[in-house]
């Protein structure tokens, strides 16, 4: 791993990948948090997908008392709809960009790569991947929100999008990811919203709409 880039749990062959995923994890976990799931997605030709699971830097984080602790941006305040930390945003859109582009730097085309993430890291992989002005294959946020009120008017195509979210989600509202639904969709986005009867998790019926949205995105 360069020195400039995030640490990451790397998945795969390490080049030559027939496609490949870059998953980013929630506050406080890590890049070891969503591994388990790769066998679970039932992904056809999965041994030729190569996923990166980076590790968020570790910082402050306000909510939790300053606590130090993996995270892609501050979280001031309980309510997701306002004070984002966005100089810390956008540090972190920095450094997946760089991840993204390591990818393509190594002969991934574009339309076989998928950004995902969860809850914070789903905040950060929509953030960046409908701003990135590339036609990624798709892009994921399960459990997640809008960090920004600026439409993602950028030039390029818009990567179809895969939103889930538990109905009983006491971390992230369910109204919280209906809205960031909502506003996507006013902005062109095409996006896919699955709802769940679960908290702030994964299900097995989500991972399996999951599995069969990534397998006809990267065409395995």
């Amino acid at each position: 791993m360069t020195a400039d880039l995030l640490p990451c749990v790397e998945l795969g062959p390490q080049r030559g990948a027939e496609a490949g995923v870059i998953w980013l994890h929630g506050l406080g976990a890590d890049g070891h948090d969503f591994v388990p799931i790769v066998q679970e997605l039932g992904l056809p030709g999965a041994e030729r997908v190569r996923f990166v699971f980076p590790h968020a830097p570790s910082i402050p984080v306000t909510i939790n008392g300053g606590m130090v602790m993996p995270a892609w941006y501050d979280i001031l305040e309980a309510d997701l709809q306002r004070r984002h930390d966005m100089d810390g945003v956008a540090r972190s859109a920095a450094k997946i960009r760089a991840l993204i582009d390591r990818e393509l730097a190594q002969g991934m085309a574009p339309e076989k790569l998928i950004l995902a993430g969860f809850s914070q890291g789903g905040a950060m992989a929509l953030h960046v991947g409908l701003r990135a002005g590339l036609p990624l294959a798709g892009v994921i946020g399960l459990s997640s929100y809008l960090l920004s009120d600026e439409p993602t008017v950028v030039p390029g195509p818009r990567p179809p999008v895969f939103m889930a979210h538990g109905v009983f989600d006491p971390m992230v509202p369910l109204a919280r990811g209906q809205a960031c639904c909502e506003r996507l969709g006013e902005w062109g986005e095409s996006v896919k919203w699955h709802e769940y009867p679960m908290e702030h998790e994964v299900c097995v019926e989500e991972i399996e709409a999951l599995g069969h949205w990534m397998s006809q995105r990267l065409g395995l």
